[in-house]
C-alpha cells in the first residue's frame, strides 16, 4: 500500500474499533445504571434495544447516505456523533435522558460499517489485506473497549468515565480530516467496468459519492434479492443477531451473579469494585476474536451455510449447558470461553453466505439489509433478556437462547435446501 492507502486503512480500522468499544462497553455501565437510577434490568433492556435497534436500522439508509454524499464524510460525523452521546451519557441526570443519549450513539454509529466498507474498497488495492486489518481493528475494540471501561470504573465515577471515552473519537476523527480521500481514489484499480461512482479515478473526493441513488433503484435490487429467496437468509441473519444481543447485553451481571468468583480479598475496600462477571465477560470477547478466524477459515473450505447448520446447533447445545456448567469454577469458564469462540465464529460465515446468496448488483444492499437484521431486529434481544431476567432468571435466559439457535440452525437449512446461490 501507498502512504495514502495506509491512513485510509488507520482511519477506517480506528473508527471500526471505536464503534465496537461503544457497542460492548455498554454492558459494562448496565452493571452500574441499574443502581445509580434505581431501576430494574428491564427498563434498561428497552433503553439499550433503543440505542442497539437505531444501531441496527439506521445500517440501510446509512448506505443510501453514503451513496450520495460519500464515505468520508459520513464517517466524521459518525465519530463526532458518538463522542457527543458518550459526552451526553455522562450528563444524563435521568434515565430519560439516558436513554435519548443511548440513542444518538445508535444514530450515529448506525452508518458506519456502510460507509467504512465502502471507502475501503473503493480506495485500496489491495482490498483483502485491508479488510484484514478493518477486521482487526473491530476485534480489538470488542476486546479491549470493554477491558478498559471495567479498569476506569474501578478508580473513576461512572460519569467521568463515559467523558473520557468520547475522548477517542474526537482524536480518530481529527486524525481523519487529514486523511486524503482523493490520493488513494487516484491511484486506485477499479474493478472492470467500475464507474466514478464505483471509486474509479473520476470518483468523488468524499469516497464514493454517486448522488443518483433513487428509491425505484432500491426497490428493484430489493425484488432480485427476494425473487432468489434472500428472505431466508434475512430470517437467519434475524436469529443470530437475536442469540448475539440476547446473550451479551446483560452478561457481566449474569456471570457475576451465577458464580462466587474473589479476584480479591473481601475484606478488602475495593473489593465491591472488582466485579469478577465484568472481566470474565472481557474474556469471553477475546476469544471470539480466535473465532473470528476460524470463522473465515471454515468459509473457505466448506459452504458457509452449511457451515452455520452445524454452529447454531452448536451454540443452542453450550447454551443448555450453561446453568448446569456452574457446579464447578473451572466448567463454568470453560463453557463460558466457548459459547465466545462460537459466537463470534458465525460472523464471517454470515457475511459469506449472505455474499453467496446475492448478486453482485444488488450486494451492498444486501448487507444493509443484514445489518437491519442483526442490529436492528436483533437489538429485540437486550428487551428479551431484560424481561426474562426480571421476570424469571439465568436458568430460563438460556433455555430460551437455545430456542434462538435451534431456530437459527433450521433457517440456515433452510437456506441451504431453498435459496438460489448467485456466487
Amino acid at each position: 500500500m501507498d502512504a495514502a492507502e495506509r491512513r485510509i486503512v488507520g482511519f477506517t480500522a480506528g473508527s471500526h474499533g471505536l464503534v465496537h468499544t461503544y457497542e460492548l462497553s455498554i454492558p459494562i455501565l448496565l452493571t452500574v445504571w441499574v443502581g445509580e437510577f434505581s431501576t430494574t434490568a428491564a427498563a434498561l433492556g428497552v433503553i439499550v434495544t433503543l440505542g442497539y435497534g437505531l444501531f441496527g436500522v439506521g445500517a440501510l439508509p446509512g448506505g443510501i447516505l453514503v451513496d450520495r454524499f460519500g464515505s468520508k464524510p459520513l464517517i466524521l460525523a459518525c465519530l463526532t456523533g458518538m463522542a457527543g452521546s458518550f459526552l451526553a451519557v455522562s450528563l444524563a441526570p435521568t434515565l430519560p435522558v439516558l436513554a435519548v443519549a443511548v440513542a444518538i450513539w445508535g444514530l450515529t454509529a448506525s452508518v458506519y460499517h456502510p460507509a467504512g466498507l465502502s471507502l475501503l474498497s473503493t480506495s485500496v488495492d489491495q482490498r483483502g489485506t485491508a479488510l484484514g486489518y478493518h477486521g482487526i481493528g473491530g476485534n480489538l475494540g470488542i476486546a479491549l473497549g470493554p477491558l478498559a471501561t471495567a479498569l476506569l470504573l474501578l478508580a473513576f465515577d461512572w460519569r467521568l468515565v463515559t467523558a473520557a471515552l468520547a475522548l477517542p473519537a474526537v482524536a480518530v476523527a481529527a486524525y481523519g480530516v487529514t486523511v486524503d480521500v482523493d490520493a488513494a481514489l487516484s491511484s486506485a484499480d477499479p474493478e472492470p467496468g467500475a464507474s466514478a461512482a464505483d471509486g474509479g479515478p473520476n470518483g468523488d473526493s468524499t469516497g464514493g459519492a454517486s448522488g443518483d441513488v433513487s428509491l425505484s433503484s432500491v426497490a428493484t435490487d430489493t425484488r432480485i434479492l427476494i425473487a432468489g429467496g434472500f428472505l431466508l437468509v434475512f430470517a437467519f441473519v434475524t436469529f443470530s443477531g437475536l442469540y448475539y444481543r440476547t446473550f451479551l447485553t446483560f452478561l457481566p451481571d449474569v456471570l457475576g451473579g451465577l458464580v462466587d468468583l474473589q479476584l480479591v480479598d473481601p475484606e478488602s475496600p475495593y473489593a465491591d469494585q472488582f466485579d469478577a462477571g465484568r472481566y470474565l465477560y472481557v474474556a469471553v470477547l477475546t476469544v471470539g476474536v480466535f473465532g473470528q478466524f476460524l470463522g473465515g477459515r471454515i468459509a473457505d473450505r466448506v459452504p458457509p451455510e452449511r457451515g452455520l447448520m452445524a454452529l447454531m446447533g452448536i451454540l443452542s447445545a453450550l447454551a443448555l449447558l450453561f446453568i448446569p456448567a456452574t457446579g464447578t469454577i473451572a466448567t463454568f469458564v470453560a463453557v463460558s470461553l466457548a459459547l465466545g469462540v462460537a459466537l463470534f465464529t458465525v460472523q464471517p460465515l454470515s457475511q459469506a453466505t449472505v455474499a453467496a446468496y446475492s448478486p453482485s448488483e444488488a450486494r451492498g444492499l444486501s448487507f444493509g439489509y443484514t445489518y437491519v437484521g442483526i442490529f436492528g431486529i436483533g437489538a429485540l434481544g437486550s428487551t428479551l433478556a431484560g424481561t426474562i431476567l426480571t421476570r424469571a432468571g439465568p436458568s430460563e435466559l438460556f433455555v430460551v437462547l437455545a430456542i434462538i439457535a435451534a431456530l437459527g440452525a433450521v433457517s440456515a437449512t433452510a437456506v441451504s435446501r431453498f435459496a438460489t446461490r448467485r456466487d
